[in-house]
């Protein structure tokens, strides 16, 4: 049944849209949204915000609001226009914007959070959409799923994680049929739960060159990866646990990558891409990175 929510065409050829989509993790990002943080406070939900309360870290949100404060400023600097989602004092991992939707050549698709203090997300997202006319492609209605699993690899490729947790077998599969529908490749790769989502050991950094942490995953990933022609920067299981290969590509061969990865900066930097380095520590100590906390809205074709 058609919907007069969503611009998904069932039998696929969906038309891409112009301006708000994109085809790659790399090209030049032009405007993304950023989840807000006056209600985050660290959540026991997750292994990364576990382990640092065992450490006897604190969250500490002035200094929080000043590494947020840092992030918006490269996003600037950079060129990039952000829009920040309105803050709901129930929804406490608001701030992290790429769960809650994804983009997709043609168009955002509301995702379903995992999470009991996740689930109410999707009403700001949609108020959102609305609001800046931009169309729905659709929204998952089967099983979990969730954004830090979800990449538009390159042009013509999707790969998505899934633990059957935060993103389970029937809400990829439902992404999978309307991505093949519209005759891209979806590759879909298992993983343990313990990692919450794809983006905590795999980032792709510009074209044909990804950040992966190769201790943290099977050889088929890195197998199918080194068929597509993608060099691999390999970051240590130590950085993972910082989340120190969750990072966002700028696009032109930037990248924005929190300071304290520092393995990961200097092997970037080896490879000629510029690195913007704020300190994020607030929010990679609570579970969660820059890439986790931005949801591209536009970028340009690859």
């Amino acid at each position: 049944m058609k919907s007069n929510f969503f611009r998904r065409n069932e039998l696929g050829n969906t038309p891409r849209l112009d301006y708000w989509s994109m085809d790659s993790e790399y090209a030049e990002l032009q405007e993304v949204l950023i989840g807000p943080m006056e209600h985050y406070d660290w959540q026991s939900g997750n292994a990364m915000s576990r382990r640092s309360l065992r450490l006897g870290r604190e969250y500490n949100k002035p200094l929080a609001q000043q590494q947020y404060n840092e992030m918006l400023d490269v996003y600037k600097q950079c060129g990039v226009k952000t829009h920040i989602l309105d803050a709901n004092e129930h929804l406490p991992y608001q701030i992290y914007a790429r769960d809650s939707s994804v983009l997709t050549p043609w168009g955002p698709v509301i995702t379903q959070m995992y999470s009991p203090w996740r689930r109410g997300e999707w009403v700001e997202l949609m108020r959102f959409y609305q609001e800046k006319n931009i169309p729905i492609y659709d929204a998952i209605t089967a099983g979990s799923f969730e954004g830090g699993d979800f990449m538009v690899l390159e042009p013509g490729v999707v790969l998505c994680g899934y633990t059957g947790e935060r993103t389970s077998e029937a809400g990829l599969n439902q992404m999978r049929s309307w991505v093949e529908k519209e005759g891209w490749e979806f590759k879909s790769y298992q993983f343990d739960p313990y990692f919450l989502h794809l983006d905590v050991k795999f980032a792709m950094l510009s074209e044909k060159l990804a950040a992966v942490c190769t201790q943290a995953v099977e050889d088929e990933l890195l197998d199918w990866l080194k068929a597509k022609g993608i060099e691999i920067i390999d970051i240590s299981y130590r950085s993972v646990l910082e989340l120190g290969v969750n990072v966002v590509a700028l696009g032109n061969d930037r990248v924005l990558i929190p300071e304290a990865s520092q393995e990961l900066i200097g092997k970037a930097k080896a490879h000629g891409l510029e690195v913007y380095a704020p300190d994020m520590s607030m929010f990679t100590s609570g579970g969660g990175g820059v890439h986790c906390m931005c949801q591209p809205l536009s970028r340009k074709d690859a």
